[in-house]
């Protein structure tokens, strides 16, 4: 069932033009803030989100954890559950990270005049005080990277104020160098009482989910391999690539799937099956959502 707001309309319908292209939106409340949790996502006690930084179960149908609800489903857009929030709408905002972007957001007329002498120009949209220069491509968020400089990508919400002007250029290294993290990627290590991985992340730059549920799902279908000692190993490999997959199906990509199911062949050649017959198993595993390799 849908639902119409009947007091911005508008909101809603740019918010559907926008979700077309494959850009996701979330209705923003009075002050430019996200809605309200609902009560039973009040203070993280649904556990959140999977893409989330504490990665969790919430499958909540209202726009509750902010960037995170954002969508392009026109369907969960015009639900019955959004439309007190489109009621409400002040502004729409969108998950500049998911859609491939990155906005670096310049606060006022000193941090334009640094960009326009530090950062290669691209598309530029205007803002109450100052402007946002947006760039292809993601990278972590990070706020206060210098005065009157925050960097809006993955994990963050930006709000639209129109297509902007000028040609959009690739995310250049000046603007990662503002994050001291993303210009060195490092390998980060998962571990359970019987099997122990590091899994170098870098790769994974349209990945939406969190270090920690990526790796967990990783981790938990590499101790069943491992379990199958008698029989069944290939088999299980095979059903874990493919748990694997459908986690990132509706990533933007890549999100590195190649990479981490090395992990999976390996854990079966440990026992004993065959690498040959291994690496079939995954890759057939992977193979229904390539999109997100």
């Amino acid at each position: 069932m849908t639902h119409t707001s009947a007091r911005h309309p508008d909101h809603l319908r740019l918010a559907l033009t926008l979700a077309a292209t494959g850009t996701p939106v979330l209705p923003l409340s009075r002050g430019k803030r996200p809605v309200a949790n609902c009560p039973a996502c009040a203070g993280s006690a649904c556990g959140d989100r999977p893409h989330m930084r504490a990665a969790g179960p919430c499958q909540c149908p209202r726009p509750c954890h902010a960037w995170a609800a954002a969508t392009t489903d026109p369907d969960v857009l015009t639900s019955t559950a959004w439309a007190p929030a489109w009621r409400a709408a002040a502004a729409v905002a969108y998950d500049p990270g998911t859609a491939g972007l990155t906005v670096v957001d310049l606060d006022d007329a000193a941090a334009v005049e640094w960009a326009r002498a530090s950062l290669p120009p691209t598309r530029t949209v205007r803002t109450t005080r100052g402007q946002h220069w947006i760039y292809s491509g993601s990278m972590r968020s990070a706020n206060r990277v210098r005065p009157g400089v925050d960097i809006k990508s993955r994990m963050q919400y930006a709000r639209w104020l129109g297509p902007g002007t000028g040609e959009m250029e690739h995310l250049p290294p000046a603007v990662r160098a503002l994050v001291e993290e993303d210009t060195t990627p490092r390998p980060v290590t998962a571990c359970s009482p019987t099997v122990r991985l590091t899994v170098d992340r870098s790769g994974a730059t349209g990945c939406r989910h969190t270090e920690r549920y990526v790796l967990t799902g990783l981790l938990r279908g590499v101790e069943l391999i491992r379990a199958r000692t008698e029989s069944g190993a290939g088999s299980q490999a095979y059903g874990a690539a493919s748990f694997l997959a459908a986690q990132h199906a509706d990533c933007p990509g890549p999100c590195d799937l190649d990479h981490l199911a090395e992990h999976l062949v390996d854990a079966a050649v440990s026992v004993d099956v065959p690498e040959s017959y291994a690496r079939r198993a995954v890759t057939r595993g992977l193979a229904g959502t390539r999109k997100a390799a």
